[in-house]
C-alpha cells in the first residue's frame, strides 16, 4: 500500500479537523438557540428530516427504511434507503418542500424531469419519487465507491490511456445529455462518482441539480457551475448553451493528464479573469510525455469562442479517442501532482465547510 506524502497527510489532517470544528459548530448552535430557523441551520434540517422519517406511516416510509446520512444541501438530506421488499439498497434525497421558494420548487421540479428522461449506463439513475405533503423523497441508485478523483490517486500505475478511457466513459455520457437537449452545468470531479469499491466499478455522471433544458432559440443565461470549471461565456454574462458542458471537460481531461488546473489562483477575481481570457499552456516538463493527439484534443474542448468549440460528437471521433497506439507508461509527474491537486481539493471543500458554518452563525446572530 502506498505511504502517502507529507503534503496529502497534512492536507487530509486538516480537513479533518476543520470538518470538526464545523461540525462543533452547528452542534453548539442548534443546542443554545432552539429558535433557529430550519433554513438556517443544517443539522435543524437533518433534525427535520428525522422528524418526518419517524412520523405516522406514508406512501414512502411503507416502502423504504431510511439509513445513515450520506450528504446535506441547503433544502435536503441525502440517506441511505433500504427496499423493505428487496433489501436493497439506495441514496434517498429528502427534500422539505414546505421550505422551497417558488423558484427552488420550479428547479426541483425540473431536476425530477430531467432524471426521470435520463436512461444511460454512465448517469446517476432515478429509481422513483414519492411527493407527500411537506416533503419530496428522490430514490436513486447508490453510488457507494466514492470519487472518481480519490480513486485516481490510490493507484500505483497510471497512463494516459487510462485517463483518455476515463474521459471517452464521460463524454459518451454528456453527449447522450445534450442529445436530449439536457445541459449539466455543473461538470466537475465531485459529481464524477463510482459505483461500488471494486477495481471495475462504473463511472457515474452525478448530481444534476443545475441542469437544465438548452433553449435552442434564446440559450440559457443563469449564472451557475464551479469556479475553475466554469465556462467563459457563463462568467461574461452571455447567453450560452451545451458548449459549457464540453469547456468543463475540457478543464477536467487537462487535470487527469498533468494534475494541475490550466486555469488557477487563490483568488477568485484573478481566476474569472484568466478563464475569460482563456490563455493556457502545456508547460514541460508535466507535458513532455503526454501525445500531440490528447494536447489537440484539449485545445478543441477549452475553445474560447463557444461557436468553435468542438462538439461531444465530433469529439468522440477525434483520433486521441479512437486510436490504438496510446501510451500506456506511467505519469509518474502527472500523478504526483494530482495527489497535490486533490488534497488542495479535498482541504477547501472542509474550508468552504467552515465558511457556511460561520455565516449560518452570523445569520442567527441577526434574527
Amino acid at each position: 500500500m502506498r505511504t502517502p506524502s507529507a503534503i496529502e497527510t497534512a492536507a487530509w489532517a486538516l480537513t479533518g479537523v476543520l470538518a470538526a470544528v464545523a461540525m462543533i459548530y452547528i452542534m453548539q448552535k442548534s443546542s443554545s438557540n432552539a429558535s433557529i430557523s430550519r433554513q438556517s441551520s443544517v443539522e435543524a434540517k437533518e433534525s427535520k428530516s428525522d422528524r418526518a422519517a419517524q412520523a405516522s406511516p406514508t406512501v414512502f416510509k411503507d416502502k423504504y427504511a431510511l439509513g445513515k446520512r450520506l450528504g446535506s444541501g441547503s433544502f435536503a438530506i441525502v440517506r441511505q434507503g433500504v427496499e423493505l421488499t428487496t433489501g436493497k439498497t439506495f441514496a434517498v434525497k429528502c427534500i422539505d418542500t414546505s421550505s422551497l421558494s417558488s423558484a427552488d420548487a420550479a428547479a426541483l421540479k425540473q431536476e425530477i424531469s430531467i432524471l426521470k428522461q435520463l436512461h444511460h449506463p454512465n448517469i446517476m439513475a432515478l429509481h422513483e419519487v414519492y411527493t407527500e405533503a411537506n416533503y419530496t423523497y428522490l430514490v436513486t441508485e447508490l453510488l457507494d465507491g466514492g470519487e472518481l478523483f480519490d480513486r485516481i490517486v490510490e493507484k500505483t500505475f497510471y497512463s494516459e490511456k487510462e485517463a483518455r478511457d476515463v474521459v471517452r466513459v464521460v463524454l459518451d455520457a454528456i453527449k447522450y445529455c445534450h442529445g436530449r437537449g439536457v445541459v449539466h452545468r455543473d461538470l466537475k470531479p465531485e459529481n464524477l462518482l463510482l459505483t461500488s469499491k471494486s477495481d471495475d466499478a462504473s463511472i457515474k455522471v452525478a448530481d444534476f441539480g443545475f441542469a437544465k433544458h438548452d433553449d435552442l432559440s434564446t440559450g440559457l443565461g443563469t449564472a451557475c457551475g464551479s469556479p475553475g470549471y466554469v465556462a467563459p461565456e457563463i462568467l461574461q454574462r452571455q447567453k450560452y448553451g451545451k458548449a459549457v458542458d464540453i469547456w468543463s471537460l475540457g478543464v477536467i481531461t487537462f487535470i487527469l493528464l498533468c494534475g494541475y488546473p490550466p486555469f488557477h489562483n487563490d483568488n477568485q477575481a484573478k481566476l474569472f479573469a484568466a478563464i475569460k481570457l482563456g490563455t493556457f499552456k502545456f508547460k514541460s516538463p508535466y507535458w513532455d510525455d503526454i501525445s500531440d493527439d490528447a494536447k489537440d484534443f484539449i485545445s478543441k474542448m477549452l475553445c474560447l469562442e463557444p461557436a468553435q468549440r468542438w462538439t461531444a460528437e465530433q469529439l468522440l471521433k477525434h483520433c486521441w479517442l479512437t486510436g490504438v497506439n496510446i501510451s500506456t507508461a506511467p505519469l509518474a509527474t502527472a500523478m504526483d501532482e494530482l495527489k497535490k491537486y486533490n488534497a488542495r481539493r479535498k482541504f477547501k471543500a472542509a474550508v468552504r465547510t467552515v465558511q457556511v458554518t460561520a455565516a449560518l452563525s452570523r445569520a442567527q446572530k441577526t434574527e
